[in-house]
């Protein structure tokens, strides 16, 4: 029996715009398996809802401490995020 996907909604701070931190995460959801989208805000963060089974949006959480080359993250928040249907892949949001 599959588990039931787990949804986090994650705001990342730091110095995590202009160092490619979107096409970074897109690659390393891909490679665990998860579903859903990563974005640019306004005030300089970055944030992302990550789908998927527990194991994996927990390995996702730590992977975002580190950050790509050039990122120095000083802040990983989360929140239960909820969704009518479950996202397919994982796509980077303007």
């Amino acid at each position: 029996m599959e588990e039931n996907p787990k949804a986090v909604l994650v705001r990342i701070s730091g110095r995590v715009q202009g160092v490619s931190f979107r096409v970074w995460t897109r690659a390393r959801a891909e490679e665990f398996g998860l579903a859903g989208w990563v974005r640019n805000e306004d005030d300089g963060s970055v944030r992302a809802l990550i789908v998927g089974p527990q194991g994996a949006v927990s390995a996702m959480l730590k992977e975002f401490w580190k950050g790509p080359p050039g990122a120095s993250v000083s802040a990983v928040e989360t929140e239960p995020a909820f969704y009518e249907t479950t996202p397919s892949g994982f796509r980077i949001s303007h």
